[in-house]
């Protein structure tokens, strides 16, 4: 096995975007507020930018596409670069699912960075099952854990379980991002 390529340092002043992903149910938007408020960066929700018809087409428990997801990505990339060109620091939640979805997120800026909240079958269902007043049915869980395609050696990302608390993955998140005591 090949040693893990290591990505060079990003200069200091450089802004870094954070895309904190994974299936629905992860926590994704619980753990970005605590990264945001811990490193004071700007913040966004990815569900924000689905369009109406995204929305509607989970709501009816019918999977999106690639085609559908390609103008939502663009959108959430949108944000990162405009972020970035402010020289402003910003997390996004995402679930990022395939490699080519994140392509188009790395493509946002200098630097972008994954955080793939990672849960078992079981500890997810229950955590869609016990939520109201969201779009995603619980239905779906199985389709987006198919589309899933886990980082890479050579991702900028690391990947956290989520089974502590919130605050104690986003702590397990900065330590691993080497930004622990930000």
């Amino acid at each position: 096995m090949s040693p893990t390529p290591q990505r060079p340092p990003t200069p200091p002043g450089v802004p870094t975007g954070l895309v904190v992903m994974g299936v629905s149910g992860a926590g994704k938007t619980t753990v970005a507020r605590l990264l945001s408020d811990r490193l004071g960066w700007a913040f966004a929700e990815a569900d924000d930018f689905h369009p109406r018809t995204n929305i509607e087409k989970m709501r009816a428990g019918t999977p999106l596409t690639d085609a559908d997801r390609g103008p939502w990505l663009r959108a959430i990339a949108a944000w990162l670069a405009a972020r970035a060109d402010a020289g402003e620091n910003a997390i996004v939640t995402c679930s990022a699912l395939k490699r080519a979805y994140r392509d188009v997120l790395r493509d946002a800026g200098p630097r972008v960075r994954f955080v793939h909240l990672h849960g078992d079958h079981d500890t997810l269902a229950r955590r869609i099952g016990g939520r109201s007043g969201h779009f995603m049915p619980p239905a779906l869980l199985d389709s987006q854990l198919a589309d899933l395609e886990p980082l890479g050696p050579e991702e900028d990302g690391v990947v956290v379980d989520i089974g502590a608390t919130p605050e104690e993955v986003a702590e397990e998140a900065l330590r691993r991002l080497g930004r622990s005591g930000a």
